[in-house]
């Protein structure tokens, strides 16, 4: 109990085993039903159904980052967003760079070389934001995290690797999440659709699927399916 309160707050390969063996402790492989043993369905996908990364830019996803590469990840951050739990947002980095830039550099770099996060840079304040005036309930309001500079950039460099390649990964039909596009098309060609079929007078049918809280459902085991499948390297 000691260890446990002394490290709770630290990203520790303890407590990460700890994650997992309480994981795999709380997993239900089979369940007894009617006096017979039914075991949980095996998660997959098929071949060809996503598309995938060339091995080249599987491999240049895996590639060591530079300094010049934090550096353009540090500039590539806003810089009047919200201080973070340190007192420090993106533009004191950048006025200070000349200062600081070669052990700020070495901290983003430790990330990936030794895959562990630096102390305390996990370290995260969740604030409430309302979503429009005279918000109420807790639907109407929007999780929002202020993480320290580090974070961020740990973050930013790997969204700019990411970004090469997710073009030729996302639909063209996915509107949501994707630069250039917002959520409302999909609102506005299902609009455009039913107005053209019922000026033909065609037959149709609509299905509305709620994807509300979704995130909270997902099964991580398929998510690392789908990212084999897409070619990603196992790091």
């Amino acid at each position: 109990m000691s260890r446990h309160t002394k490290y709770i707050d630290k990203n520790t390969r303890y407590f990460h085993n700890l994650t997992s063996a309480r994981r795999w402790s709380n997993q239900i492989d089979a369940l007894a039903i009617s006096g017979r043993l039914e075991a949980s369905p095996l998660v997959g996908i098929r071949d060809d159904l996503v598309n995938k990364i060339q091995e080249d830019e599987a491999t240049d996803l895996e590639r060591m980052h530079s300094a010049d590469e934090i550096k353009e990840a540090v500039w590539d951050c806003e810089s009047s967003k919200t201080l973070g739990c340190d007192g420090y947002n993106m533009n004191f980095i950048k006025k200070c760079w000349g200062k600081i830039g070669p052990e700020f550099t070495a901290a983003v770099m430790d990330f990936f070389q030794l895959a562990e996060l630096p102390r305390d840079s996990n370290v995260t304040w969740v604030a409430l934001a309302p979503k429009f005036v005279g918000a109420r309930e807790i639907k109407d309001l929007r999780p929002i995290s202020m993480v320290g500079c580090v974070y961020k950039v740990i973050l930013k460099v790997l969204v700019r690797r990411m970004g090469r390649v997710m073009p030729g990964l996302v639909g063209e039909t996915q509107s949501a999440f994707v630069q250039g596009k917002k959520i409302h098309d999909g609102t506005l060609i299902a609009c455009e659709i039913v107005q053209w079929l019922k000026q033909r007078k065609k037959k149709l049918a609509i299905i509305k699927l709620d994807f509300q809280k979704a995130y909270d459902r997902v099964k991580w085991k398929f998510v690392d399916i789908i990212f084999q499948k897409m070619g990603f390297g196992q790091r």
